[in-house]
């Protein structure tokens, strides 16, 4: 029988496709990881952070580079240590950006033109992060002030005042504080000083407030918090500084819950975030005031949507928003005045973890960061906010072209009358005539939202041959306020129950194996792990919590926010008794004796935003009453590992003990 060279060709691909490799392991090690897509003044190049693991020396490897948003080609700027934060110089002919320097971040500028990258400070605390001016004569910064140096036998005095901060802190908090230094380098000036302090990041989280100048150069608008604890962050206030003699004037009067300003290009206005009626249990809103000050009035309220990131068009007539929205992330022209308009996406997710990864040219252009359900993060560009999308990369096509598990959106009725919803990922070969595991993979937040987005986790269980379910639950941010606010002092009861009536939904179905269940996350996504298990106790063959809250009372003191995690249960524990047992009974660690299912906890010993003593009490409960268990440690500052080896150690460990519980 003779082939035709098409029914050939059909086959070879057929044979091609049922031999793809899947993800496994190695795949996000060989993800290339994007940030910070800066377009340029004239919209014609965009700057970018490209970084590579390298295992190693157990780093990620960063590089500047330069897109043509013509050409599409690439090239390479400047390749540093711990490269973050480019930013270019009004003019367009320069690029700032940090990169590390014995162990602290410096700002460096690179001409255009041509030559090396110059470093510009020498901050002893290092640099958080910086804006040039106006005209791009300065750099203002933000950088922590120094401990005073003591003499005598007094030098051997460590002693703090601990007050309202992270149970790791071993020195006294030092304020943050605005400097500004010649953009070519030379002595740095300070313009503000004091006890209190400008916001400082801790990740996760959104970048901490920042700088903005006036059009005309004479004054920046920064966010104020109180104290440098970070138990009172929420203490903010927006202050309008003159650089010349530091003098600071408050914008609206508030005390709290107010960050982010931003003057608008023609410096008649300033917007800033603030939630809903100050409430932060409500989604976060996009106030606008006038320079002159006042009040302001919500741009957003008729989105309902918690807003993540705001940027001025160039005609200060309205600003591009963004929110996480259902299982995406949704993207509008806010006017002034009048209703937003969405940007048509089509099946494109932009990268939003606590802000939107994009920028504006000063002709409309935009650049941004975005994934598709089988395709990792690549750089795209809009002509402007009507055009269709054009993705300008393709550094991930290798990740893309392996044998990657479907996506779908699901939706369902919850029992409190909440419409949720959630994301099903397939193991490549599913078929629904069979049987297959389930693996619950819940995010964190809560103020978060699982999407279809390419999600490295998700394929990588899918891989192994389970079903895996993403799912939204009431105090995730993608569905109004309504729904954002409802966990308040419903931390995991109402949670619980919308993911159980999603689990539902999926049994009926048909090709759940309800045998082989199990549930995982990390963060909150631990907690509402911890919570399933102890509540739902024959539904999960195995669970995995990651950095899990299972004490509330740890949180309120211990943790980073510490005093300020009271407000989602109307105070602190200790003032009033009915409040205290609201804490106790919302805390997975009262139900972890009824847990039955094998759990893998995990964390890093140096967790400020949740505490390791949360692992150790899940730990012994489960232990202690003969629960087979492994807890995980990781030496390692901050919220969850970063680095190439040990974050590959988290997903080993995470399929190892799936794959030991649950088959495939």
């Amino acid at each position: 029988m003779a082939f035709s060279f098409t029914r050939i060709a059909f086959y070879l691909a057929a044979a091609t496709f049922a031999f793809a490799a899947r993800y496994d392991l190695n795949s996000p090690g060989k993800t290339v990881r994007l940030s910070d897509p800066q377009i340029s003044p004239n919209g014609k190049s965009i700057a970018l952070v490209a970084s590579k693991a390298n295992f190693d020396d157990n780093r990620w490897e960063a590089e500047l580079l330069l897109v043509d948003v013509t050409s599409h080609a690439n090239r390479l700027l400047s390749a540093r240590r711990g490269l973050t934060q480019p930013s270019w110089s009004p003019s367009g002919d320069q690029l700032g950006f940090l990169s590390t320097v014995d162990g602290k971040m410096q700002i460096f500028t690179l001409p255009l033109s041509g030559g090396e990258a110059v470093q510009i400070t020498k901050a002893p605390s290092g640099v958080q992060h910086y804006a040039w001016s106006p005209d791009g004569s300065q750099i203002a910064f933000v950088t922590s002030d120094e401990l005073a140096a003591k003499t005598g036998v007094e030098r051997h005095n460590r002693s703090f005042e601990a007050a309202d901060n992270d149970y790791l802190q071993t020195a006294q908090p030092m304020p943050a504080h605005v400097w500004v230094i010649p953009s070519a380098g030379g002595k740095p000036r300070r313009i503000t000083s004091g006890t209190w302090s400008v916001p400082v990041t801790m990740p996760p989280g959104a970048p901490s407030s920042p700088l903005s100048w006036s059009p005309d150069g004479k004054s920046l608008v920064i966010a104020k918090t109180a104290t440098p604890y970070s138990g009172d962050s929420n203490q903010r206030a927006i202050q309008i500084v003159d650089v010349a003699s530091g003098h600071m004037r408050a914008l609206t009067g508030r005390t709290k819950n107010e960050s982010q300003p931003q003057f608008s290009p023609d410096g008649r206005h300033i917007a800033y975030w603030f939630p809903r009626d100050g409430e932060g249990k409500n989604v976060n809103e996009i106030y606008l005031s006038p320079v002159s000050g006042g009040e302001g009035r919500p741009l957003t309220r008729p989105l309902d949507q918690n807003i993540q990131r705001a940027i001025w068009m160039p005609d200060s007539k309205s600003l591009l928003v963004s929110s996480n929205a259902g299982t995406t992330v949704g993207i509008w022209i806010q006017p002034l005045d009048g209703p937003a308009q969405r940007l048509e996406l089509g099946k494109l997710v932009p990268s939003a973890a606590f802000w939107l990864d994009a920028a504006v040219s000063d002709t409309r252009q935009i650049a941004m960061l975005a994934s598709e359900p089988r395709h990792p993060t690549e750089l795209y560009f809009m002509e402007s906010p009507t055009a269709q999308p054009v993705r300008l990369t393709n550094f991930n096509k290798e990740i893309a072209s392996l044998d990657l598990g479907k996506t779908e959106t699901v939706e369902w009725k919850g029992p409190d009358n909440f419409t949720n919803n959630g994301v099903l990922t397939f193991p490549p070969d599913f078929s629904p005539s069979k049987k297959w595991p389930l693996v619950l993979y819940i995010h964190g937040g809560p103020s978060s939202a699982s999407k279809e987005s390419f999600s490295s986790r998700a394929q990588l269980l899918a891989a192994q041959g389970w079903v895996v379910f993403e799912p939204n639950y009431r105090g995730s941010d993608n569905g109004g306020n309504a729904y954002k606010a409802a966990i308040n002092n419903d931390a995991g009861a109402g949670p619980g129950r919308d993911v159980m009536a999603g689990v539902e939904l999926l049994k009926k179905r048909g090709y759940i194996d309800e045998k082989r269940m199990a549930t995982s996350g990390w963060s909150y996504g631990g907690y509402m792990t911890a919570w399933l298990l102890g509540n739902y106790p024959k539904e999960w063959k195995a669970g995995i919590a990651g950095a899990p809250v299972t004490d509330w009372l740890d949180q309120y003191n211990i943790g980073d926010s510490n005093v300020a995690r009271g407000n989602a249960f109307g105070g602190s524990p200790w003032t009033d008794e009915r409040r205290m047992q609201a804490y106790v009974e919302q805390s997975p660690i009262t139900y972890a004796p009824k847990i039955k299912a094998p759990t893998l906890i995990l964390c890093n010993t140096g967790d400020y935003r949740v505490p390791i003593t949360q692992s150790y009490k899940l730990y012994h409960a489960l232990r202690d009453n003969g629960i087979e268990t492994k807890f995980v440690a990781y030496p390692l500052g901050g919220h969850s590992p970063t680095d190439p080896v040990h974050m590959r150690d988290v997903d080993r460990r995470w399929v190892d003990w799936l794959k030991k519980h649950l088959g495939s």
